[in-house]
């Protein structure tokens, strides 16, 4: 990749690491589904301008069915998810959970598309999928009573990184050839309609404060809205592989910003657990080890 091009990695995933950090602001106070309802209304509201400008609105009516589903899957349900998780487990955690989407992204892959993998991607798949049973090991109990909200947690940022992977495989096969600007603003419109009913009944009976407003507002302008025009764009200059690999840095930024500015505390566990899970990635990616075919 060029220099321009690894600055952009880097300026995405510290967006997309600050998200983590927006959301365990912002999520007490609306709830998971109305976060992340305003979280794509906001996004999209912003994006479609931007897209009239370009004269590519009827992009958006041709290929609505597949930026419908893309929208599902890569924004409405995962946004929720995460938002879900925000409320037990940190940040950081979070983040490294999400980083198994490269994971989910060559399983779906071999299900749907039939896609091979070499022995190399499924010591890579089993190796990062360890490390998220690492991580989720201590918060899974058995005793009456006990509290299983950040196994609860896990599990949803889990569900929401296998969407990521499915909505990856749909926008290669559905959405090939549409531009990066439409992809993004159609799939955030999509995204704010599926949410709008479920949003509007679970919208929290207490207006939402000044800091979780900003926080949505953070939320929705730099890590949904420029950061998908950014993510979408990478993808189609330096390809899904190398647009992938920004999923190494997430966990790095995510980590820094929670521990700045949330206090949350940086375990062994989580160093550990989070390097599992990030060799697994290099290896299911060809990154290390022998490249897949």
């Amino acid at each position: 990749m060029k220099p321009f091009d690894i600055g952009e990695l880097v300026l995405l995933a510290a967006l997309w690491g600050a998200s983590f950090l927006f959301m365990r602001v912002s999520v007490p106070e609306f709830g998971p589904v109305a976060l992340a309802a305003v979280r794509v209304g906001l996004a999209s509201a912003m994006l479609i301008p931007l897209l009239a400008l370009r004269g590519q609105l009827a992009e958006l009516r041709t290929h609505w069915k597949g930026l419908l589903l893309v929208g599902a899957l890569n924004s409405a349900i995962p946004f929720a998810l995460f938002s879900f998780a925000a409320l037990s487990i940190t940040a950081g955690l979070s983040s490294i959970v999400n980083a198994t989407t490269p994971l989910w992204t060559a399983v779906v892959a071999f299900v749907w598309l039939r896609q091979g993998l070499t022995p190399w991607r499924v010591l890579g798949l089993a190796i990062g999928f360890a490390g998220v049973a690492f991580l989720a090991w201590d918060k899974a109990s058995f005793k009456p009573g006990a509290d299983h909200s950040g196994l609860w947690a896990v599990l949803a940022c889990a569900a929401a990184t296998l969407c990521y992977g499915v909505a990856a495989n749909a926008t290669k096969r559905y959405l090939a050839g549409v531009s990066p600007l439409a992809v993004a603003t159609g799939s955030q419109f999509s995204a704010a309609l599926l949410l709008a009913l479920p949003a509007a009944w679970l919208w929290p009976a207490e207006m939402p404060g000044t800091v979780a407003w900003g926080s949505a507002l953070a939320l929705a302008a730099l890590c949904t809205a420029l950061a998908y025009i950014l993510y979408f764009r990478l993808m189609s200059r330096v390809g899904p592989t190398n647009a992938v690999s920004v999923t190494f840095l997430i966990p790095v930024f995510a980590i820094v910003w929670g521990a700045l500015f949330l206090h949350e505390a940086i375990t062994a566990q989580m160093v550990v657990g989070g390097a599992i899970v990030l060799v697994g990635i290099a290896l299911a990616l060809g990154l290390v080890g022998a490249k897949p075919r």
